[in-house]
């Protein structure tokens, strides 16, 4: 019993590891857990006093268990069954799929991450690329809404930084929760999408089983009062105007939503515009090729954010004009039923033309359609005259305009300077003109602004 013996030391190590994971399980890992989960707690309170929303605890459920729970659920456990039917393959196979989706949808929300520092880096970013402005907004109608209700704000989708943007102006309501597209499950960026209560989707998936797990998780997240981010449109637009939505996550909301049984369902639509998308010309080339397929490079975005820095110490860089969001008139989807409306495409349709109503008007769009609607050449004079017109024309349907300065000459000028820059206008003896090849690029600003001009039949 007490005799020596000898091991490779191989093996030594290995027993010593395994003897220090027990331990760690047993004894270490709770009580690190239970530290962190009382200081999370600590944090929560600290935000959710400040919060016009406060953080449901939906939100805050331990992964594992919103797992366990979402996998059991019995919706879920009828859509096993039917899979395995259909595909001819034993339940518990079909168990470790739902399984498996289910792993990959669920966030992990982190209190600390969220309103610690993605926060503030979103303000920081936001405000270093952008002039950022707040367009349309009705204070009493957005206090008014039921603190019951579950709030979805629902977006046009005209670029990545609308995730930045609207994470920030949003911050002193509630905490978001986004569904991510299949570009940002790379690592590192995974881990930290999952900690800022984002969840994961594969847009065009068909497999039944995914879908039902992907639905129930939705329809719980509604259920428990989760604030929620959600783009209609599927993606982002690639001609520049807002398009017809598409219904896939608001179907989730709305199929199984019954007014006096369910909580109440409040959508909120944000319209957002820039005066420069950051991927506009990869999605002009997308709408060329007549597909989806943008050729994301990850050194392609290495390559712009140096260039940018180089221009920061070398006193070149100039902001990328203005980005201005409006929030339209609440609508309640138990009163949106009541009134007779049914079907997620009702809703959607609804939602789009409220987000159309107050999409902000910038600078650039308006120079931009004035240009095109001149064949490309006018004098500065006229071009002003031009977008006076052009903006009381828009005023008398009840668009929103951002003025800078509150002046017609200087949104002008911006919208003219911002063009220039990017070498898509050019100035021959007191004439501008669109650059050729540049037409694209115009159009494509010029569209976001082009359904609130109105047209005399």
């Amino acid at each position: 019993m007490f005799r020596t013996v000898e091991l490779p030391l191989w093996a030594l190590i290995l027993i010593l590891l395994f003897a220090a994971v027990t331990f760690a399980s047993h004894f270490l890992f709770p009580s690190v857990r239970w530290f962190f989960r009382r200081r999370m707690e600590r944090v929560v309170a600290k935000v959710n006093s400040r919060l016009d929303r406060p953080i449901e605890p939906f939100k805050l459920a331990e992964r594992h268990d919103m797992i366990q729970r979402l996998i059991y659920d019995p919706k879920v456990s009828q859509a096993i069954v039917d899979h395995a039917r259909e595909e001819g393959v034993p339940e518990n196979v079909a168990f470790e799929s739902a399984r498996r989706y289910a792993r990959e949808i669920v966030p992990s929300f982190s209190a600390t991450a969220y309103f610690g520092f993605g926060t503030r880096i979103a303000r920081w970013l936001s405000n270093r690329i952008y002039r950022v402005r707040l367009g349309h907004y009705d204070e009493a109608a957005i206090k008014g809404i039921d603190p019951d209700a579950t709030v979805i704000f629902v977006m046009n989708h005209r670029s990545n930084m609308d995730y930045v943007l609207v994470t920030w102006l949003a911050a002193e309501r509630s905490a978001l929760s986004y569904a991510v597209g299949e570009w940002a499950r790379v690592w590192p960026l995974r881990a930290l999408i999952r900690s800022m209560g984002a969840y994961f989707i594969r847009r065009k998936s068909r497999n039944k089983l995914y879908r039902r797990v992907l639905a129930r998780y939705v329809q719980m997240a509604t259920e428990g009062g989760v604030t929620q981010a959600v783009f209609p449109e599927g993606g982002l637009s690639l001609d520049g105007s807002v398009q017809p939505p598409k219904l896939g996550l608001l179907s989730y909301i709305v199929n199984d939503f019954e007014p006096d049984k369910n909580r109440d369902v409040v959508f909120v639509p944000i319209a957002i515009n820039y005066d420069r998308v950051l991927e506009d010309r990869v999605l002009i080339k997308a709408h060329k090729q007549g597909n989806r397929k943008f050729g994301f490079k990850i050194s392609g975005v290495f390559r712009f954010v140096f260039r940018q820095i180089r221009f920061m110490f070398t006193g070149r860089f100039h902001r990328f004009g203005y980005a201005a969001v409006s929030f339209g008139n609440p609508m309640s989807l138990s009163q949106f039923m009541k009134d007779g409306n049914k079907g997620p495409e009702a809703v959607g349709n609804a939602l789009m033309d409220r987000i159309r109503d107050v999409l902000p008007v910038l600078p650039v769009p308006l120079v931009a359609t004035v240009l095109l609607d001149a064949n490309g050449a006018v004098s500065e004079k006229e071009l002003i005259s031009r977008v006076s017109i052009l903006i009381e024309t828009i005023a008398q349907d009840e668009g929103h305009v951002h003025l800078p300065r509150n002046s017609i000459d200087y949104a002008a000028e911006v919208g003219l300077r911002m063009l220039k820059l990017r070498k898509m206008v050019l100035e021959e003896n007191g004439i501008f003109r669109i650059a050729p090849g540049h037409e694209d690029e115009l159009s494509f600003y010029a569209n976001s602004i082009k359904h609130l001009i109105h047209q005399e039949p």
